[in-house]
């Protein structure tokens, strides 16, 4: 679950088998010194566990949530980032920015909508230390 504080919440089902000590926590992300942005939008990577947020600072970051790590951030974006979406075996990201009036009503960037392929580096999970 993302938040407009600027957090991420991770909680897993007893079903998936995950140690007692890793069911629950939330990270920090989509911060640039003090100012906090809204995470506006998540997607989870179909094959590899891992997942992608977007948010109000305009970038796009992906994650291994598993092992509490950041993997990558994408280059910026000119907006918000509005929407997230991997495609069917998560080879390709599609990327809505659209400014999301998080600072009222004022001139803005055009919408656009970005289809980008993802690496495997940049959503591969990192191996737990």
């Amino acid at each position: 679950m993302g938040s407009i504080e600027g957090r991420v919440a991770i909680e897993f089902l007893d079903e998936i088998g995950v140690e007692s000590g890793k069911k629950k926590y939330a990270f920090k992300c989509h911060r640039a010194g003090d100012t906090v942005y809204p995470v506006n939008a998540i997607a989870f990577h179909p094959q590899l566990g891992t997942f992608a947020t977007g948010g109000c600072d305009g970038t796009v970051v992906t994650w291994d949530g598993l092992n509490k790590k950041k993997l990558t951030t994408l280059p910026k974006f000119a907006t918000s980032i509005a929407a997230l979406a991997f495609n069917h075996n998560g080879t390709e990201l599609a990327i809505a920015s659209s400014y999301t009036f998080e600072e009222g009503e004022r001139e803005h960037p055009r919408d656009e909508i970005f289809v980008r392929e993802i690496l495997d580096h940049e959503c591969k999970p990192k191996s737990s230390k």
